[in-house]
């Protein structure tokens, strides 16, 4: 007899817990397949502290194969799914093409980048939703000190020194509490100008930072940022983001070379592929996670929109912590459909109970409400990383060393280059994926800019744009948090740059592969994606060459992204302000 097949799309936080919870239920009984464009599952709550360089990159990664052995992981994302023939169609990482059959489906897809109709924010700025942005942001913001560092204009430097995050929400407060404390140990290890120092602006249209918990946690947090120095702007936000900055909506101009993108996330465009009954975005589902009409077919995390049957007539949240408890579900209703007689008369509905939230600030201080208990300062950031270290699934004792070895050693101030501005844009469905030259995911996103919708905008602080990456839900609906991080970075042309010559002066911005160049560090011109880019080269386009004196510094490259311009050689181009985005779930729900 056949083992029944079940196929899951998505390894975040619910589709990971489903996973799991199958693996266990079924005791070998099925084929589970999960289809995932990675081979891990990443825990989002601590990505901060991996751009802040307290951790290192594999700590927030939890291997598919090495935790769930019952299951086979796929590398792919789906791209289609055809729900009368049960099957998923999808692409793998090298552009091969392949379909899964299924008897019962899991959709937990997650979520991308909200992008709003704002001028400038999908070329200027960078989200915070995966790995590769999280890498990025930690190179970018150490380029940008040492730039200014070694800069003769005070202009500049100002400009390099200033870091702009949008949306007050998790993500985004924590990436500016982080952020700042990370600047601040890199300025001290460079001789900046006098009177210069890393300045970092929190915007939010809100009225209160984390607006969506309770007031005296929100108090805190707003302290603990204003104390260290980052400058909170409530009831301001971007209006037009530019190469040499953004011009908020007070009529300020900020000139800046970063922006961070935190200002929510909304549903993965797979769930709106499907045909079926949406709510903004989400698939509708019953309390037992199943779609109407489609008993095989469950959904859950931020593809499904769930009742709340703790608040009847709304639907939970787009938080991690609701992601990891319908998952848990999820694998409970899907094995008890499977067996003899299963039917919705054994199936349980979803309900929850908030169980607090925390936040970390960095250092010893954050903002807790346990089971809500308020706390603060370092009671408050014991309980937090206590609960990360219980939450993730693998790698305890390494994220907790990497802790301990920050307390007592100085971070690495050291840029890696390995992830270059293009390959980490704004505007795409995989931002758990880099892109890379001729990459087949190089064509425009379904998220892409001008995706918004009307509702999305006049929402303003709506609820699908929730930040998934606090642990406990607490109305965690990060209506602030979809500002990424970017980083814009303009290449001028190189006959202007070079007086005409025609010669190309490659910087460690370009992202480029040669094999017989004197420099193999600085990337050379080769073609990449869609698009071009022409004249110097910056370290945030990175590029490979083997034959090179210089390999650790990337050539020119054509890479997937608009030509910039810059007329310092050797220095990164202009960038645009943005650069990091509140993600808080990836595309496997966080």
């Amino acid at each position: 007899m056949r083992r029944p097949r079940i196929v899951i799309v998505g390894a975040g936080f619910a589709g990971y817990r489903t996973a799991r919870t199958l693996a266990r239920a079924t005791g070998g009984r099925a084929d589970i397949t999960l289809l995932n464009p990675t081979d891990y599952f990443l825990y989002l709550p601590l990505l901060p502290q991996v751009a802040a360089g307290i951790l290192e990159p594999r700590r927030v990664t939890v291997s598919l194969s090495g935790t769930l052995r019952e299951v086979r992981p796929v590398l792919g994302e789906a791209e289609h799914v055809d729900l009368d023939a049960r099957t998923v169609h999808y692409t793998n990482p090298e552009g091969d093409e392949g379909t899964l059959g299924y008897d019962r489906l899991v959709l937990a897809a997650g979520s991308v980048n909200k992008l709003l109709p704002i001028p400038g924010v999908a070329e200027h700025a960078h989200g915070f939703r995966g790995l590769p942005e999280a890498l990025y942001l930690r190179d970018h913001l150490t380029r940008q000190v040492e730039l200014a560092a070694s800069g003769m204009n005070a202009d500049e430097c100002t400009a390099r020194c200033t870091f702009v995050v949008v949306g007050a929400g998790y993500t985004g407060t924590e990436v500016a509490a982080q952020g700042q404390l990370f600047t601040d140990a890199l300025v001290r290890a460079h001789p900046m100008r006098r009177g210069i120092r890393p300045r970092w602006l929190l915007l939010d249209l809100a009225s209160r930072v984390l607006p969506e918990l309770d007031e005296r946690l929100s108090r805190t947090a707003d302290r603990v940022l204003r104390e260290r120095g980052v400058d909170v702007r409530m009831g301001t936000s971007v209006k037009e983001a530019t190469r040499d900055g953004v011009l908020l909506t007070d009529g300020e101009f900020v000139d800046t070379r970063t922006l961070a993108w935190c200002v929510g996330v909304r549903p993965d465009p797979l769930a709106e592929s499907l045909g079926l009954p949406l709510e903004r975005g989400r698939l509708l589902v019953e309390p037992t996670l199943q779609v109407p009409g489609r008993p095989e077919v469950f959904a859950c995390g931020d593809a499904a929109a769930v009742p709340d049957l703790e608040r009847p007539g709304e639907y939970t949240p787009m938080t991690a912590q609701h992601a990891w408890r319908q998952g848990k579900v999820a694998g409970q209703n899907v094995a008890a459909s499977l067996m003899e007689g299963g039917g919705a008369a054994g199936l349980r509905p979803y309900r929850h109970k908030d169980l607090g939230f925390v936040v970390d600030l960095g250092g010893v201080q954050a903002a807790a409400n346990p089971l809500g208990v308020h706390l603060s300062g370092p009671a408050a950031g014991a309980v937090a990383r206590g609960y990360h270290l219980a939450a993730m699934p693998g790698n305890r004792v390494r994220v907790a060393a990497d802790w301990l070895l920050d307390a007592v050693l100085p971070r690495q101030d050291v840029q890696l280059g390995l992830v270059r501005s293009w390959s980490v844009p704004l505007d795409t469905a995989s931002p758990e994926l880099a892109r890379v030259p001729g990459d087949h995911r190089d064509e425009p996103a379904a998220s892409g800019p001008g995706a918004a919708t009307d509702e999305d905008v006049n929402a303003g602080n709506g609820t699908d744009g929730t930040d998934d990456k606090n642990p406990y839900d607490k109305n965690a609906d990060d209506r602030n948090e979809g500002n990424d991080v970017k980083d814009v970075n303009d290449v001028k042309d190189a006959d202007k740059a070079n007086d005409g010559s025609g010669e190309h002066h490659p910087s460690p911005e370009d992202d480029s592969q040669s094999i017989t160049s004197p420099t193999p560090e600085v990337g050379r011109h080769s073609g990449g994606g869609s698009g071009s880019r022409t004249g110097q080269s910056s370290p945030e386009e990175g590029s490979r060459s083997i034959d090179s004196p210089t390999p650790e510094v990337g050539r020119h490259s054509s890479g997937p992204a608009a030509a910039r311009n810059d007329e310092t050689t050797g220095n990164e181009p202009d960038p645009g302000p943005a650069e990091r985005g509140d993600a808080r779930d990836a595309k496997g729900d966080r």
